[in-house]
């Protein structure tokens, strides 16, 4: 009897300290859960393999060579280096020395399976603490998959909308008709101008249409190499006026703004045949393209302007404040006059590096301003303030304002010009003070009442 007791007081014990192990492992699995973390962090650190060699643990595994453990609601064994989603249920198997996990108790539904989670990666968001690696390549697979379909349906929408180039151009020429370059154009253009064949409204039409393209600076440029300026400076001396008129308009049109085209145009005798037009008798239409040609020549072209005094071409323009019929022109002759001047001006003033130096040079030989008060061009220029025009009186207020500086003894002993100058102010002294009564306070007449009294204050 003994014997049987002892034996059973030793079983009660071995009972009692599996209770306290189980509920000491109980509270450690608890106690083990990081809540800033999606997974429950496993510590082995105290065990050891057969070899003596720590196992690899959760932390030291690369993130993706974890295998993700899916809990159901029966306990399931935890293999060595399973992530366990945060929330399970952890314990400790006294009987086989694993570790098993399972659902929290309660939760309704049932648990997913791994290919019920594979289905449902495409709709919902993916969080890749919970899913392997391999999982979230196939995921990222199939949305570049599907991305690659959209745009290859939206390829197909677009082609169906619209139709390649060379379509176009084949169904262009089954019509008739050939889409040209400004190059192919202006090439016919001027084989048009320049046939024999032609008539001359479609000489004139051709002309036309030169212009309109010569405006472009590389259109201007390839006008020149197919030699269409030249044609134009003979066409300055064609016995039909209206190919005259139209020969200078295109030739002003290839001139703005494109140096090129101003060397090569006065080395072909442009300048000498426009000064010829303007002086001598023509019809007002053409004298006007051919100041229109001329001043495009001479604009920040100093080589020009200067060639310009040498051929005596202050005197031309004078000619035509005494030929009849030609008061339009006046406004523009000083308007051309006063661009010149103040040209030069900006550019001496202006700060300027190496590069400008010899343009500057070649300003500094145009002697324009002293033959412009030599020839009276003071007196020529004030006398258009008498004009009814206030543009045309904005424009001569501002010529005047610039020769104040070589024309001022002049202007005081010429006692027209003082009277107009009263007049004026108190002419726009009226209407600026209209101006001011309508909310105007700053307007246009008040400026031009501003420009009068600048004068008037220099004069005395």
């Amino acid at each position: 009897m003994s014997h049987w007791a002892s034996i059973l007081s030793t079983a009660a014990k071995v009972n009692l300290l599996v209770l306290v192990v189980s509920a000491v492992f109980s509270w450690s699995s608890l106690s083990d859960r990081v809540p800033e973390f999606a997974l429950t962090k496993i510590e082995e650190s105290d065990i050891k393999d057969d070899s003596g060699k720590e196992p690899i643990t959760e932390d030291d595994a690369d993130p993706e060579d974890l295998e993700v453990f899916y809990p159901t609601h029966q306990w399931q064994t935890i293999r060595p280096g399973q992530a366990v989603p945060a929330g399970s249920h952890v314990r400790l198997n006294l009987q086989t020395g694993d570790r098993e996990a399972k659902l929290p108790d309660g939760e309704n539904g049932k648990s997913d399976t791994r290919e019920e989670r594979r289905k449902r990666l495409g709709k919902v968001d993916v969080d890749s603490n919970a899913f392997t690696s391999q999982e979230l390549k196939k995921v990222l697979a199939k949305m570049k998959e599907s991305e690659k379909a959209e745009r290859k349906a939206h390829e197909e929408e677009v082609r169906k909308k619209f139709r390649p180039i060379e379509q176009l151009k084949e169904e262009f020429e089954k019509l008739n008709v050939k889409m040209e370059t400004d190059y192919e154009i202006m090439v016919k253009l001027i084989g048009k101008f320049n046939s024999s064949a032609s008539t001359l409204d479609e000489k004139v039409a051709a002309l036309y249409d030169l212009e309109y393209y010569v405006h472009q600076v590389d259109n201007a440029k390839d006008f020149l190499s197919m030699g269409g300026l030249q044609l134009m400076i003979n066409g300055l001396n064609s016995t039909k006026a209206v190919l005259k008129e139209h020969a200078a308009f295109v030739l002003g049109a290839a001139l703005s703004s494109n140096p090129k085209v101003q060397i090569e145009a006065i080395e072909g005798g442009a300048l000498q045949k426009l000064l010829v037009i303007l002086a001598t008798e023509q019809p007002l239409a053409v004298k006007k393209k051919a100041l229109f040609a001329l001043s495009s020549m001479l604009r920040h072209f100093p080589y020009a302007q200067q060639q310009f005094l040498k051929l005596g071409g202050l005197q031309v323009l004078r000619s035509l404040f005494r030929q009849k019929g030609m008061e339009t022109l006046h406004v523009r002759v000083v308007t051309l006059l006063y661009d010149l001047i103040v040209e030069k001006m900006l550019l001496e003033d202006s700060q300027h590096g190496d590069q400008m130096e010899e343009k500057i040079q070649q300003y500094r030989q145009v002697k324009l301003v002293p033959a412009v008060v030599e020839q009276d061009w003071c007196v020529v220029v004030s006398n258009l303030l008498a004009m009814p025009e206030h543009d045309t009186r904005e424009k001569v207020l501002k010529t005047v304002g610039v020769l104040m500086a070589f024309c001022k003894e002049r202007y005081r002993g010429d006692q027209a010009l003082s009277t107009t100058l009263s007049l004026l102010r108190s002419e726009y002294e009226e209407l600026a003070a209209e101006e001011q009564r309508e909310g105007d306070k700053d307007g246009y007449f008040k400026e031009l009442l501003g420009s009068v009294n600048t004068i008037i204050q220099e004069l005395r």
